[in-house]
């Protein structure tokens, strides 16, 4: 399969490399960065994780893209598309999350990176709706969440944590391709 590479005027979405492995580790070693997730993770952990990642895109063409400036070529953080067959009660469905190095914060990279996802998810693969969740507590990805056109659909307990989990409360944003375009035509 054709691996999918996006890009943006200040970003490339493309598939990953090994010289990704030491700044991926850093970005989930970093505790705020990691904030409203259960833990940081370890450096196996990550790599394990990013050749995942690799592996979804080597398979289908596309998924968690690592995403690098344009400019300078430095990788910031990841953003992409994931099927979510049976794991939440809204399944299936298509989500899109992104994790940027905290030092990109504040540049509209999150968003910018996230268009590009949604306008490939609705104009090539044809998808009806994308999701996206995130601790209710994390605020910023709500307000990214937001900025992409996404509304708000429901709270819902993440099945991987359990009741004594400060994260277990997840909110539930959605759009569908219509909505999508009529936010691109408004911004």
């Amino acid at each position: 399969m054709m691996s999918i590479q996006l890009e943006t005027s200040r970003l490339i979405l493309r598939p990953w490399k090994e010289s990704d492995l030491k700044p991926f580790y850093a970005l989930n070693a970093n505790t705020e960065v990691m904030r409203y997730f259960p833990h940081c993770l370890t450096r196996e952990q990550s790599n394990a994780l990013a050749h995942k990642f690799q592996r979804m895109i080597e398979t289908q063409g596309w998924g968690f893209w690592a995403v690098e400036l344009k400019h300078g070529g430095d990788f910031i953080g990841f953003t992409g598309l994931n099927t979510q067959p049976s794991q939440f009660t809204f399944s299936p469905c298509t989500e899109i999350a992104w994790r940027l190095e905290q030092k990109y914060w504040g540049n509209g990279f999150a968003t910018e990176a996230a268009t590009a996802c949604l306008k490939f998810a609705f104009d090539s693969l044809k998808l009806n709706q994308v999701v996206a969740f995130t601790a209710v507590q994390n605020t910023k990805f709500q307000a990214v969440m937001q900025r992409l056109g996404m509304q708000f659909k429901d709270y819902f307990n993440h099945p991987a944590l359990d009741n004594s989990s400060p994260l277990q409360r997840h909110v539930l944003y959605q759009i569908d391709a219509a909505q999508f375009r009529k936010t691109k035509t408004t911004h």
